[in-house]
């Protein structure tokens, strides 16, 4: 079997052997990701047509209890001029947001104690009475079940926990012992269980990763089903432990990103800002590869360069209130449009899901 016949049965079947998945990976050719991003094109438009999602991110706080070893937000990096938006800081982003016509908002922060369940619960709760027809997502780390659930109540929808790797050893090279692969992988059934809309994914060629954990990503993602997936080409930060390790390769994260939509045909899959950073126009390459999200970022301004999980991502800042149109613009040029309301993950009639 070769790569065309490889990608041509992931898309009849939606599958691959693990075995088939890693040579897939590691011989492919320009041609062959180019036929991947073909093929996953043609996938994107049955479900989704030519639409691509925009959804507005508040990120509402960049303090963070964790150490993760990749994250320029991490605790011990003390040169970050810390913030944290309180409730009216975030409603007036929302309102902006609304009046632009989004009709989803992504809540995102570093795991910060500060906002204990009442607080969050508060916020999400007066979000959702202000504007209920619009979905709330979630993307706040590892936290019990029962504070999950105070959210799902209060008006949460979705909830984004890139698991960034499936295999044990390796996610013990990206963390500090004190946290595992365990907890985050039970957070995410937790997430499932009480009915949000769960979102999965990992960095493409973080330090130490080889192909194996990558097809081990894939198997995962297949085994719990999320309707949103992420990833994206590992950046590094410089005031991280691995300030000195190669970017991820933006050609491997396209073909990814492809074969995530062959083998999951309706998910949510964003065109992350790290792939416009990794390459000039990177999105619309994501958007080419199967992608169909885009996430501008709707915070205040004036935080905005305090929010760096990587180097330069203020150089990716097309990112404004005052970009939806321009994104508009963008995406028309290739074919494409933007769509701003809440963009559900579609439901096949007889589907479990």
């Amino acid at each position: 079997m070769n790569n065309i016949e490889r990608l041509q049965q992931l898309k009849n079947t939606n599958t691959l052997p693990p075995q088939e998945l890693e040579i897939l990976i590691d011989t492919y050719t320009q041609k062959d990701r180019e036929y991947a991003a073909e093929l996953a094109r043609d996938v994107s438009f049955i479900h989704f047509g030519k639409s691509v999602y925009i959804r507005g991110i508040i990120e509402f706080s960049n303090y963070c209890r964790c150490n993760c070893l990749y994250c320029g937000l991490r605790k011990d990096n003390l040169n970050v001029h810390r913030y944290r938006l309180d409730v009216e800081e975030i409603m007036n982003c929302c309102k902006c947001g609304y009046a632009l016509g989004f009709r989803t908002f992504v809540l995102q922060s570093g795991e910060d104690k500060w906002y204990t369940d009442q607080r969050m619960t508060d916020i999400v709760r007066t979000i959702h009475s202000t504007y209920p027809d619009c979905a709330i997502t979630l993307s706040i780390g590892e936290l019990s079940y029962s504070s999950y659930k105070k959210f799902f109540d209060a008006g949460a929808n979705r909830f984004l926990l890139r698991h960034e790797t499936a295999t044990p050893s390796h996610y013990e090279k990206l963390h500090p012992m004190q946290q595992t692969l365990e907890n985050r992988l039970q957070c995410l059934e937790n997430l499932k269980e009480i009915g949000y809309q769960i979102g999965a994914g990992m960095m493409v060629g973080s330090p130490y990763q080889t192909t194996k954990h990558l097809v081990n990503d894939l198997i995962y993602m297949e085994k719990i089903k999320p309707q949103m997936i992420g990833i994206g080409p590992f950046l590094p930060h410089h005031e991280t432990p691995f300030r000195d390790f190669k970017a991820g390769s933006i050609e491997l994260t396209l073909l990814l990103l492809s074969v995530i939509r062959l083998m999951h045909p309706r998910v949510l899959l964003p065109a992350t800002t790290a792939l416009e950073i990794a390459k000039k126009c990177g999105r619309i390459d994501g958007i080419f590869a199967g992608a169909n999200v885009i996430m501008p970022n709707i915070s205040p301004q004036v935080v905005r360069r305090d929010y760096m999980l990587y180097d330069n991502k203020d150089l990716a800042d097309v990112e404004t209130v005052n970009s939806v149109k321009y994104l508009d613009e963008k995406l028309k040029k290739i074919g494409y449009h933007a769509v701003i309301d809440r963009g559900d993950y579609p439901i096949e009639e007889g589907s479990n899901d």
